[in-house]
């Protein structure tokens, strides 16, 4: 597998309160990210900043798709029960 190495000069800019630095779209596209993705920042050395792309939350609808019964379901306590649980049968 071959590597190609993407470089640009970039700007760092007032944004806000803060500093900015603003992505080309090409290295955006290089790292598979898109617009509001998340990236972590990581000071390795002194001048030298390294950004990796951080989790992606899953959305609802993909946690409902992962969800397996065999393994997510049933009870979580399986004692029986103690008090005046909701629920629970007395005699």
């Amino acid at each position: 597998m071959t590597s190609t190495t993407l470089s640009t000069t970039l700007s760092i800019s007032p944004w806000g309160n803060s500093q900015g630095i603003r992505l080309p779209l090409f290295l955006l596209q290089a790292l598979g990210l898109e617009r509001n993705d998340q990236l972590q920042a990581h000071v390795v050395a002194p001048g030298r900043l390294e950004l990796t792309a951080a989790s992606k939350r899953m959305t609802l609808a993909q946690k409902l798709k992962r969800f397996d019964p065999a393994i997510h379901g049933g009870e979580l306590m399986i004692d029986a029960p103690v008090g005046n649980e909701f629920g629970a049968a007395h005699s």
